[in-house]
């Protein structure tokens, strides 16, 4: 794939110019414009990025050597760096290179191997990879100075962290491990209602008959079932879930699948964590990326989904995903909560690409989850 040569030839430079080929127009940076970045200077990896590190429009960022158990997640807020509160929160440092356990109910914070020095017209934004929030992993990226989570200001200069915390099985992970992914935006690149009905016209992005637009395209949780499941509820004291070993898992070691029956209902018991599938097949464009909206306290008192990144392409008949759903990582705050079939429980929002990808989700190295329909991450068997 020729994002994929390209990045393996990535350099590292000591200021910023403008990218040789990198489009100039406002939207989501492509795998071209983020290889393009790195060659300009724009991200400095540690050393060289894998290559399925670049996807086609976002960057995996890897862990670095060190973590550090912090007893409170924080944010820096303008007057302080992220080592200043590592500094003063910290029980002890942790060495990744030989790999390391992350229990569950405790916060870390991990050095990340790409730094940023980003031209003053290009902003990030970040999110958890899908394998990361299948596994019930609240991971967020930070920066010095920062003021929000997963978000990075146009201009940043400086490192990027992860804060980490495990919610349902410890995790065992390691310097190069890919928990969070960045995009880089330069304009204003989210399509309001009347662009997102105009876009759904020319592609369907649902396959509702009558999609809501409002706040983004409405996707609902389908509790008929497929093949007889409805979805999986996570098990407790569980063993390790190794982050980079796909496949290696017993599903019935981790998971209690959840059975269809004639109700329609689940009654979501609070501090469990579900795994659930939208009732809509969901499409993105090749020239759109899109981005679930993680918690709407409109719809109920619960988190629907912890990694929000769809990828152009994602369910695209032409690149081989069509049918393909919204997996819904669940999870009740305070309360039980009732679902019912077809129930609204969050919202798509579209943005535009700056250029369509020259390799499609699905198409090239690292797709795990073109086509899905209810589906655990790619740890488990």
């Amino acid at each position: 794939m020729l994002f994929v040569e390209r990045d393996r030839r990535a350099v590292t430079k000591n200021t910023t110019r403008e990218p040789a080929g990198e489009p100039s127009r406002d939207g989501i940076l492509s795998a071209r414009g983020i290889a393009a970045l790195t060659e300009a200077g724009g991200i400095r990896p540690a050393n060289p990025y894998a290559p399925d590190q670049i996807q086609p429009a976002s960057l995996d960022l890897r862990l670095g050597a060190r973590a550090y158990r912090v007893r409170t997640s924080f944010l820096p807020g303008s007057r302080r760096s992220v080592s200043d509160c590592v500094r003063d929160f910290s029980f002890h440092a942790i060495d990744l290179s030989a790999g390391a356990v992350l229990e569950t109910g405790c916060v870390y914070i991990a050095e990340l191997q790409e730094t940023l020095s980003l031209p003053p017209d290009l902003s990030a934004g970040a999110n958890p990879k899908s394998s990361t929030g299948r596994i019930d992993v609240f991971t967020r990226v930070i920066t010095d100075h920062a003021t929000a989570f997963d978000q990075v200001e146009a201009g940043y200069a400086g490192p990027l962290y992860a804060e980490i915390s495990p919610r349902t099985f410890p995790v065992l992970v390691r310097t190069g491990s890919r928990l969070s992914q960045i995009r880089f935006r330069r304009g204003e690149v989210r399509l309001r209602e009347a662009e997102l009905a105009a876009l759904h016209a020319r592609t369907p992005l649902v396959s509702a008959a009558a999609p809501s637009f409002q706040g983004g395209v409405a996707v609902s949780v389908d509790l008929a079932g497929f093949d007889g499941l409805i979805g999986y509820r996570a098990k407790r004291h569980t063993g390790l879930v190794d982050v980079d070993a796909p496949g290696r898992h017993r599903t019935a070691d981790f998971w209690e699948p959840l059975p269809a029956d004639a109700s329609g209902m689940l009654i979501l018991d609070p501090g469990q964590f579900y795994i659930l599938a939208s009732k809509e097949s969901v499409v993105v464009p090749p020239d759109h990326a899109a981005e679930m909206v993680p918690f709407d306290p409109l719809v109920g008192e619960f988190r629907v989904h912890y990694a929000g990144f769809f990828d152009p392409g994602f369910g695209y008949a032409e690149a081989g995903g069509a049918g393909a759903r919204a997996v819904l990582e669940v999870r009740s705050r305070d309360v039980p909560f009732l679902l019912e079939d077809g129930q609204i429980v969050g919202r798509l929002v579209y943005e535009r690409m700056a250029e369509v990808p020259a390799t499609l989700y699905g198409a090239g190295a690292g797709s795990n989850y073109q086509a899905q329909g209810l589906k655990l991450s790619k740890h488990f068997a």
